[in-house]
């Protein structure tokens, strides 16, 4: 199985069991997003005790990218600290949207580096930072919908 394969089964993966999906009761920081050019919508709610977050769900609909993507922030965020969570926002934004011809190597990322490919399609690349736009307008309490456009 080579590395392509491995990212497309990981994508599919979450996209058909996603992780920490649904409501959370407990939640104190809330954000909707939403990317109008592929219709991906997604509620994001936090539960952030003593500068951490604690626990969060997800809910939501749209590509197989997108849920995939919210699944597995929803996983690499749980427990970090706010400032960690929004480091993590500010990698992952770049290395889906840095240029083709820099290499898209970024061995902390762990699991999300299945998402290295979207940067080939400009337009999925919404689809895969929706979730994360949505995780740090949650987590700096924004109240507008978050938009991809």
């Amino acid at each position: 199985m080579d590395l392509r394969d491995l990212y497309q089964t990981t994508i599919l993966d979450h996209n058909r069991q996603p992780r920490n999906f649904g409501r959370l009761a407990a939640a104190n920081r809330r954000a909707d997003g939403h990317n109008p050019l592929c219709g991906d919508k997604l509620k994001l709610e936090l539960a952030i005790t003593d500068g951490t977050i604690s626990d969060l769900r997800w809910e939501g609909n749209g590509c197989a990218i997108s849920q995939a993507s919210a699944s597995l922030m929803s996983e690499s965020i749980k427990g970090k600290s706010v400032e960690d969570a929004i480091k993590l926002f500010d990698r992952f934004h770049e290395f889906v949207t840095r240029s083709e011809d820099t290499p898209p190597v970024d061995t902390e990322l762990g699991k999300l580096a299945v998402f290295s490919g979207v940067r080939e399609f400009p337009v999925r690349v919404k689809c895969a930072t929706l979730a994360w736009h949505t995780l740090r307008a949650a987590v700096l309490d924004e109240k507008s919908v978050v938009s991809t456009e």
